[in-house]
């Protein structure tokens, strides 16, 4: 996993080297352990980013995940539970992709 080619923000460089282990990987360099909390979040992630080629800002995946998963996994304090900091940036990250315009 050390092989990894990320950009300086260490997100991945080629989208196609995303696996759930390197998931898991990106998750451990950002302190996280993930919990299937985590993975219905990363995997509603990339089924945004399969549908409208861009990894969403904090509304629009708060508005998704609401249609997705329901309003209570949608909030923006679960999310930061989850992905503490920066959620959409962070689960981006985790998710294999890349970082969404609009995220500090």
């Amino acid at each position: 996993m050390n092989d990894l080619q990320l950009d300086n923000d260490g997100f991945l460089q080629n989208l196609d080297d995303w696996s759930e282990d390197v998931a898991a990987e990106l998750a451990r360099r950002e302190g996280l352990l993930l919990t299937p909390e985590h993975w219905e979040i990363i995997w509603a992630l990339r089924d945004f980013y399969q549908q409208f080629d861009l990894a969403p800002a904090m509304r629009p995946l708060a508005k998704h995940l609401k249609q997705t998963l329901g309003a209570e996994k949608s909030g923006s304090i679960y999310l930061l539970t989850l992905f503490p900091g920066s959620p959409a940036k962070i689960a981006a990250k985790i998710a294999g992709l890349p970082r969404p315009e609009n995220c500090l």
